[in-house]
Parts: structure tokens; C-alpha cells; sequence
């Protein structure tokens, strides 16, 4: 079986920070029988989805890389929703409103793909992926096998799962969802896109949606705001002024601008608080010294 790859590929046109340098091979699986051939043939590869949560150096990446978005086939049985990896959020939040199922209406203004969402297990608006969550099947780099894990397997936290822990990569999920009026499924999501319109920067300027977890009991964005960080700018990278925990690359940002920009942030945060918050983005690729130091005291809470 063989599957179609660009050579010299620039991360940045897949990105929504617009951010990431070049991999040497970035293939495109139209079947999750050819995803499970490249994850049994390449070595160490990098599976990105629709890439709406990561920071990928500016420096490229040096594995091959395996991208999602042709794995965008889903189906609705009754109430059971099938969803491939590489399917975008929005889409499978309009899906379940056409056949007035709820549990997806927190997704609609969401810019990722079901195997992000999975993977973090986003939430909002009181509700996450977890709630309509059943059954997932995923590819395991370890033993090179597929398993099918339940709810509980999975280890669902905030903003986690136990795809974080283990060297698993998601191939395709069930969700189970609940009938409800569609005008009350429609007016929820309309309230959430009109709230998301309100505080979230849209994709015309590039960014990668929350920069920090909220720690317990806060906000981070209320710390941010009050630490000072709105508008601050390094590089081409800034605060957006519509709320603090979010970065826009305002003129051809570089990984470095935002790791700078994110450090600042975090210090000051820390400085005013005493409270170390925790990057909801993940930083990919090649780290000059100075990132790896930028991450390091980030990641490890110095």
C-alpha cells in the first residue's frame, strides 16, 4: 500500500499560528489501513492533526510527519456518532445538531480535529469530550498493535487523557449523544460562537487558542490581565488586547518570539502570584538552546 507524502513541506501552511519550518517528508493517509502501514513502517513519526494547539519551531521538524486531514469520514447511528481522526470538530458539532443530538454544541467554534480534542479532552461551556465519550481505537507505538479502549481506560481529566501518557496515536472514535430539540441544540450553539466571537481572537489572526491552563480554581487569563501582559510584544508575536492568555502572530512570528513572549508571561504571572501556570500549547520540533531553556523553566515549574 502506498501512500501519498510532500517532500520539503513547510509546517507553517498547516498550522494556525502560521508558525513551523520545513519536514522532509509529510504524508497525507487516506485510510486508517494506510495510517497503521506508516505507523508500523516509519520510524518516530509525528502525527499532527489540524495543528490548532501547538507551537512548531521555526526550525522544522526532523521525523516524518504524518497529517490527519484526509481521515475525515464519520457516520450517525441512532445516537452514536463514528468519527475518524482527522474530522473537524465544527463539522461534527453541525452533524449532531442536524439529527438533534446534543453534546457537541461546545465544539462548534473549536478550530481542531476529533483527535485533538480527544487527546486533551477539550471542554467548554460545561461540557467536554468526555461526557458523550464511549469506545476509541487506537495504534500502539510500543507493541505496533491497535487496541480499543473504553471511557474508563481512558483516564479522562481536565484538559487530559491517558493519550498523553502512553505512546498511543488515536485512529478513530464512537460517541454517544442525547436527543434534544434541535432549536434548543441551535440556540446553545449560537450562544457559545457569539461568546467565543467575544473573547477569542478568530483564525484572520493567526494563533493557537489558550496559551496556559487555568489553574485550579482561577483563570488564567484573569492572572494574566491583572499581571500586566495585554498588548505586550516580542517580535512579530503579541497579547492579544481582546484577552490576556491569548498570543497573535501579528507580523511573521518565529517559534522563538512566541517561547520569549510565553516566558514573559509566565513570569509575570509568577512574580505578582507566586503561581507557576502551565503551557496548554505544545511546543514541536527543533529547540534552539534558547527555547529549550524557555520550555524547561515553563514545563518543569521554575
Amino acid at each position: 500500500m502506498t501512500c501519498n507524502y510532500i517532500e520539503n513541506y513547510e509546517l507553517k501552511n498547516h498550522t494556525t499560528f502560521k508558525i513551523g519550518g520545513l519536514a522532509q517528508r509529510v504524508f497525507f493517509p487516506e485510510t486508517i489501513e494506510q495510517l497503521c502501514e506508516l505507523l508500523q513502517t516509519l520510524h518516530n513519526p509525528l502525527v499532527l492533526g489540524n495543528c490548532s494547539n501547538v507551537l512548531v519551531s521555526s526550525k522544522g521538524v526532523e521525523q516524518d510527519v504524518i497529517l490527519t486531514s484526509k481521515l475525515n469520514k464519520f457516520e450517525v447511528a441512532n445516537n452514536i456518532i463514528s468519527a475518524q481522526c482527522g474530522v473537524k470538530v465544527p463539522m461534527l458539532s453541525k452533524e449532531a445538531e442536524s439529527h438533534s443530538l446534543s453534546g457537541f454544541e461546545f465544539m462548534i467554534g473549536f478550530p481542531g480535529s476529533v483527535g485533538g480534542a480527544v487527546v486533551m479532552n477539550a471542554s467548554a461551556h460545561s461540557q467536554s469530550v468526555s461526557d458523550t465519550f464511549k469506545t476509541c481505537r487506537v495504534f500502539d507505538m510500543e507493541t505496533k498493535k491497535i487496541l480499543e479502549l473504553n471511557k474508563d481506560e481512558m483516564k479522562f481529566g481536565y484538559r487530559h487523557s491517558i493519550l498523553q501518557e502512553k505512546n498511543y496515536i488515536l485512529l478513530d472514535v464512537k460517541f454517544e449523544l442525547r436527543p434534544l430539540a434541535k432549536e434548543e441544540i441551535t440556540a446553545v450553539m449560537q450562544r457559545n460562537l457569539d461568546f467565543r466571537k467575544d473573547r477569542q481572537p478568530s483564525l484572520v489572526l493567526p494563533n493557537a487558542g489558550s496559551i496556559f491552563k487555568n489553574p485550579p480554581n482561577d483563570s488564567a487569563g484573569r492572572l494574566l490581565e491583572k499581571a500586566g501582559v495585554k498588548g505586550l510584544k516580542e517580535g512579530g508575536a503579541q497579547v492579544w488586547l481582546g484577552h490576556a492568555n491569548f498570543i497573535v502572530n501579528v507580523e511573521n512570528a518565529t517559534s522563538k518570539d512566541v517561547s520569549l513572549l510565553m516566558n514573559k508571561m509566565y513570569n509575570m504571572v509568577k512574580e505578582k502570584y507566586t503561581i507557576k501556570l502551565v503551557p496548554e500549547v505544545k511546543f514541536i520540533g527543533i529547540k534552539s538552546k534558547e527555547e529549550e531553556d524557555l520550555w524547561d523553566t515553563m514545563l518543569n515549574q521554575k
